[in-house]
């Protein structure tokens, strides 16, 4: 019997990815991953599963049952979703691990959670915005940096972002506010 504690919906959750479509007829899901290592997510024992906006005593733990890589996404089954029907209703559902349950980050990583919020700055110490969210593409992540309705995308990558602070909560940026 799991500990009271994991019965409790953590309030830490780090999104992992969100689901896609049904596969399959045994109830199993596309999973679209948020991060660089979603094979590792295999080793969980139990995923979260919310919606955009849910609180997060309004996440529902599940057990992972089977996990495994294709072209990209992960194929799980998922105990809360026992047939093809219930995997097509999670459709656009999130899939999140509370942060105690998953690995520690190596030096210059981050959990997408960890960066959305922080500040952005650029080299002349010119506010660019707040991270408002990240957005995976075949060629990098990039940022999307936004205030008083602007929007901007900033390419993740080393010759871009010099610096993550994340206990001052800022990024420094190569990146000029006209561009």
């Amino acid at each position: 019997m799991p500990a009271a504690t994991e019965l409790v919906p953590p309030t830490d959750i780090i999104v992992l990815g969100r689901i896609g479509a049904a596969c399959g007829l045994l109830g199993e899901v596309r999973v679209y991953p948020y991060a660089d290592d979603p094979r590792g997510w295999s080793r969980l024992s139990h995923w979260w599963i919310g919606r955009d906006g849910d609180a997060p005593d309004q996440w529902q733990r599940t057990k992972l049952i089977r996990c495994r890589l294709r072209n990209g996404s992960l194929i799980a089954q998922l105990a809360c979703a026992a047939d093809r029907n219930a995997a097509e209703a999670m459709r656009g559902a999130l899939v999140g691990a509370p942060r105690a349950a998953l690995p520690a980050t190596a030096a210059d990583e981050y959990y997408w959670a960890d960066l959305v919020g922080l500040d952005v700055v650029n080299t002349h110490g010119q506010a660019l915005g707040r991270i408002l969210g990240l957005l995976e593409t075949p060629a990098n992540t990039v940022l999307r940096v936004g205030e008083g309705g602007e929007e901007r995308l900033l390419p993740f990558v080393a010759a871009v972002v010099l610096d993550v602070d994340l206990p001052g909560r800022v990024v420094r940026v190569e990146w000029e506010a006209d561009w």
